[in-house]
């Protein structure tokens, strides 16, 4: 099961709000590269007849189903990488450079 984390949700709405996709889901995507890691991708979309729908801290999250096995266990967050500067972040032990969260209210999300 995919997970939004609290932090990353806020800034998804507040997302919507400021560039007029309110209504919209968020769409998922994600694919693995030859060398195992895993490019994502997201932006706001209408839902497609065969799309997987899930609702995650009051966002609803839609991927086409390919991307299940990739993204079911993945986690979005949004944190701050250096002063200043925050950034969404994808949290996947599928990834081979998945480092498990130490910490942080979010962590266990």
């Amino acid at each position: 099961m995919f997970k939004v984390t609290a932090t990353a949700a806020g800034q998804i709405v507040q997302s919507a709000q400021q560039g007029g996709t309110e209504g919209l889901a968020l769409r998922l995507a994600a694919y693995q590269a030859a060398d195992g890691t895993i490019d994502y991708r997201m932006g706001f979309d209408e839902v497609g007849e065969d799309d997987i729908r899930q609702r995650c801290e009051g966002v609803e999250v839609v991927m086409a189903p390919e991307f299940v096995p990739l993204l079911d266990e993945a986690t979005l967050d949004f944190v701050e990488l250096e002063p200043g500067q925050h950034h969404f972040i994808f949290i996947n032990p599928k990834d081979p450079g998945y480092v498990p969260p130490q910490g942080g209210a979010d962590a266990a999300a």
